[in-house]
């Protein structure tokens, strides 16, 4: 007997055969060592076939990649099927005994009792491989390598498939028609050029990143239209990440019929029965003699610190990871430049507030010694009467970002966001015109998503339900009535985790009040000055590193809560994911923010009647200088800690671990086998030890809540875009070598936009006008200050201001139990105290009560949100409309490609009418010369008369 070394979905009884033949071969005396110095005398199978990137005979390149586990016998041996078809795409079968003949006795002495459940699992693989093959596909197995336990299927497709498929899904493809790209003339021409040679040193060294004065044009392909297509190298024709798009799109569609209900790759992956599919990297990307190939070209100009300062090869990411991924790395690109003028502005604000800090007069009369202003206690008993002047520094560093320039760099901001959206609309219509996208949403509609696993295992279930009933059904779907359930649970478990946020917060709030009166007892009084910034820098952690636990806790909940839904599609489950994902991320991250920006120091009450949490906490104020100092300083840290910690420590610190477990694991698993050490892995071994591609949800997610960090509360921190520029550089090199050397390459998919989330970009812009709107208004002093400017000052200066704004308290007001314990811990008995509000004075008739000027202040911070904000609104509008969605170059060369196309086809039609004329004259002169010959040589030679008229035909 010998083992049959051709394999394509052989039944299961013949892999018992197959078990035996090697075992009988085993017994005969067959010596393994003089098999493994044969081997090493021949030349190297895998050197031939590219170690795994090409089928045995290596000719046929491995498209795709399944990966599937199987169990090994208890004696250490197992089947070793390394074979591959032949080149019609069919098994060779040889010795195929009949099952249950002479073969039970055998199996039932040598081979141990095997699993149902992979029996189940191996009978599906079987099917569905033999669907695949009847698909066109050709299929080799390899289970002789240096995973324990592990066999791949490595899959080709030939070129009637590739044909085939592509005309199904309309891929354009480029024609042998090329046509000339409307260059720029005159002054245009002069400035580009200059700007390409001051640019020459930032680009990178990519063939497809050079710019291009010829394009090919494009056509979905078509058999029929084979001849329109440049043909002439088929092996490139279809690139890799097209054919492996091709394999992948009949994989999914692919059915496996056991268990009552079709299967394709994504529910056979979600049983179990394989667990693993992907294409392949094109080859390695470092070490000695190695090809040249895309991934190593994208390791070396886009995954590279050093080219941190260059340009994107972002042709070449499409290339090679598809429309998709190409555009999420363009999108964030042209952000990062965008960033870049606002990051010089902020600055310019900044060193603003810098240089007038000293001429601020506010600021000059609180830290002025001579005012002996007296404060009234932060809380009850334990803390004492304080001076003004003890809270300078806290006023000083309020005026570098609490200055009339923060107010034009909100506007500023504004209007920024309405541009880097409009700009990145025409980036994403010259992207579409490069890369043949134009006309894709027909395509998208043509070519329908495939149901996801859950899903069809949903509907199965509920089918199920209704034969046990008896009852004639037709084509099962999933309705609001089978989702309530999951709906209520949803609404519910969101309703529950903003709940949980708001809670946390609320305990970080009493953290503060407590901690603060404790800090009060304890500090010397030279350090009580600094209990204010103590707490709420402490205060600003505990909230962080929450907020990087619940983002975690988050993420996998509302993945949960999307699961149970059922989405039908995986666009579908991509957009109710993100929804949820980004509601709880969303109010996770800027509730703390919230809170000091709008809420805190507002429900305070007043000296003698203040507001009491539980009846025991007092609720905590603002400094003197306003809570904007303490907005600023919630906002840097958590920013930057979330940048730092979860952005850049979790992406580098969490692969790095994993890659370590399954090095140690495979360590453990090679030790216990006795295989080659020096063997070379296979390209598709080296793959299966990647992490697998988890999509672009949380690369898009964490940028877009830097997004509204840059944007929501940019009035009080100038600097946020100067340190989102700076993240960003580090981000996209860190992504780019996440994506080239640590992932699994992901399958391409095409797509013309970055989807929703362009509407939640479009949304938090909105949203960044009204927020910035009320925090210059209500957080910030500057209508106050305007306020006291027009209406109150005598001079037309601010002098007087920090007094106009403090009201007056007779200490004998206090409550029983509330007045200090050590009154006269300043050194001289205190009648009267000050406190932040705009009251009436004691010595009024209505004491205490509001006073006209709090009125005239809130009238002013209503008419300023009103006025900023619709002038805003209007400003942003007016550059959306003044700024074209599609550049004006890019809509001519679109209508040239038009005309263009319609006269290739008018050409092809009137050839072919040429042709029709020339066959009918043909054929009237052949009618002619037959006419002319005698009446009985026209009957004798019938035939001959016949093939005249038909010979135009055959041509």
């Amino acid at each position: 007997m010998r083992v049959n070394k051709t394999y394509s979905c052989l039944p299961a009884e013949e892999k018992g055969i197959h078990i035996i033949n090697i075992r009988a071969i085993e017994d005969i005396g067959y010596d393994q060592y003089e098999s493994t110095l044969l081997n090493s005398l021949s030349k190297n199978p895998d050197a031939d076939c590219k170690y795994g990137l090409y089928f045995r005979d290596g000719k046929r390149k491995v498209d795709y990649i399944l990966v599937y586990q199987y169990k090994k016998s208890s004696a250490g041996r197992t089947v070793t099927r390394r074979g591959h078809n032949d080149s019609t795409g069919r098994s060779t079968k040889q010795e195929q005994l009949l099952p249950g003949k002479g073969v039970q006795l055998e199996m039932g002495e040598s081979e141990p009792h095997m699993d149902y459940h992979e029996d189940d699992k191996r009978f599906r693989r079987e099917e569905y491989e033999g669907n695949l093959v009847e698909a066109g596909l050709e299929l080799e197995h390899d289970e002789d390598t240096k995973i324990h336990g592990i066999g791949f299927v490595k899959i080709h497709a030939p070129w009637n498939v590739l044909c085939r498929e592509a005309e199904f899904l309309k891929l354009k493809m480029p024609t042998k028609k090329m046509y000339q790209i409307n260059q720029t003339h005159g002054l245009l021409k002069k400035i580009n050029s200059v700007i390409q040679k001051i640019t020459e040193p930032i680009q990178p060294k990519v063939a497809e990143h050079k710019p291009q004065t010829v394009k090919r044009l494009s056509y979905p392909f078509s058999r029929e239209k084979q001849h329109l297509f440049d043909l002439s190298d088929r092996d490139s024709f279809f690139d890799s990440k097209t054919r492996s798009t091709i394999v992948y799109e009949i994989l999914k569609r692919t059915t496996c019929t056991k268990a009552k209900y079709s299967m394709g790759i994504t529910s056979l992956l979600a049983n179990g029965v394989y667990s693993a599919a992907y294409p392949l990297h094109d080859g390695d990307y470092e070490g000695e003699n190695i090809e040249p190939n895309d991934r190593k070209l994208l390791c070396e100009e886009w995954a590279s610190y050093g080219v941190f300062y260059k340009y994107q090869p972002i042709d070449l990411v499409r290339k090679y990871f598809g429309e998709k991924i190409g555009l999420y790395f363009a999108w964030l690109g042209v952000y990062t430049q965008m960033l870049i003028p606002a990051s010089i502005v902020g600055i310019i604000v900044f060193l603003y507030g810098c240089a007038t800090v000293d001429e601020n007069i506010p600021s000059m009369e609180m830290c002025d010694q001579r005012n002996n202003i007296t404060m009234c206690p932060l809380c009850d008993r334990t803390c004492s009467y304080w001076k003004m002047s003890s809270a300078c520094a806290t006023a000083r560093a309020s005026h570098l970002f609490d200055n009339p320039a923060t107010v034009f760099f909100s506007v500023f901001m504004a209007l920024w966001a309405a541009t880097f959206m409009e700009h990145w609309k025409r980036k994403q219509m010259r992207l579409n015109y490069r890369w043949d996208l134009t006309g894709f949403e027909e395509e998208e509609e043509a070519v329908k998503d495939h149901p996801r696993a859950e899903y069809e295992a949903k509907v199965l279930e509920k089918s199920l339900r209704k034969e046990h009933k008896h009852k004639e059904t037709d084509k099962e779907k999933l309705t609001w009535k089978d989702r309530f359930p999951a709906y209520l649970t949803n609404f519910v478990g969101i309703i529950f985790m903003v709940g949980l946020t708001f809670a946390i917060v609320f305990g970080v709030i009493i953290y503060r009040i407590s901690t603060a009166a404790a800090l009060a007892i304890s500090s010397t009084p030279s350090g009580r000055s600094s209990v204010r910034v103590t707490v709420t820098a402490t205060a600003v952690i505990i909230n962080l590193v929450v907020i990087i636990i619940l983002d975690e806790v988050y993420g996998c909940i509302a993945k949960w809560l999307t699961q149970i839904e059922v989405p039908k599609t995986d666009k579908n489950f991509e957009e109710r994911l993100i929804f949820k994902a980004f509601l709880l991320k969303f109010v996770n991250a800027y509730t703390p923010i919230f809170y000091v920006a709008f809420f805190k120091g507002r429900f305070v009450g007043r000296p003698g009647d203040y507001v009491y949490i539980f009846h025991s906490f007092r609720m905590e104020e603002c400094a003197p200088g306003g809570c904007l100092m303490e907005l600023c300083i919630q906002l840097s840290i958590i920013m930057l800690g979330k940048q730092l910690i979860q952005n850049n420590l979790f992406e580098i610190g969490i692969p790095k671990m994993k890659k370590f477990i399954r090095y140690m694991k495979l360590k453990r698993r090679h030790s216990l086998d006795h295989e080659e050490p020096m063997k070379k892995k296979q390209r598709y071994e080296v793959d299966y030890n990647l992490e697998p591609f988890a999509g672009l949800t949380p690369e898009y997610m964490e940028m877009i809540i830097q997004f509204g960090f840059v944007t929501l509360f940019v009035a009080s921190f100038p600097l946020a875009p100067l340190f989102a520029l700076l993240n960003n550089i580090i981000e996209i090199r860190l992504d780019a070598k996440k994506f080239v050397t640590e992932l699994r390459r992901p399958v391409a998919v095409r797509a013309k936009d970055i989807g929703i989330w362009y509407n939640i970009l479009r949304g938090i812009g909105k949203l960044a006008v009204i927020i910035n709107a009320f925090v210059i208004s209500f957080t910030s002093d500057f209508i106050p200050r305007l306020v006291y400017l027009y209406m109150y000052s005598e001079n037309g200066t601010m002098h007087g201001f920090v007094n106009h704004t403090l009201s007056s308290f007779n200490v004998s007001d206090f409550q029983a139990g509330t007045a200090p314990n050590d009154p006269m811990d300043l050194g001289y008995e205190v009648q009267i105290c000050r406190y932040k509000d705009y009251r009436e004075p004691p010595w009024s008739e209505n004491k205490y009560d509001i006073s006209k000027d709090f009125w005239a202040v809130l009238a002013a911070r209503l008419a300023f949100v009103i006025v900023f904000q619709n002038l805003v609104m209007f400003m942003s509008e007016f550059v959306d409309w003044i700024i074209p969605d599609i550049p004006k170059d890019i809509s001519q060369q679109i209508h040239k490609e038009k005309v263009l196309m319609v006269e290739v086809f008018m050409r092809e039609e009137q050839g072919k009418l040429q042709l029709l004329e020339t066959w009918k004259d043909k054929d009237k002169k052949k009618g002619e010369n037959c006419n002319n010959h005698s009446p009985r040589l026209s009957r004798s030679h019938s035939g001959s008369l016949s093939s005249c008229h038909s010979y135009p035909l055959d041509v």
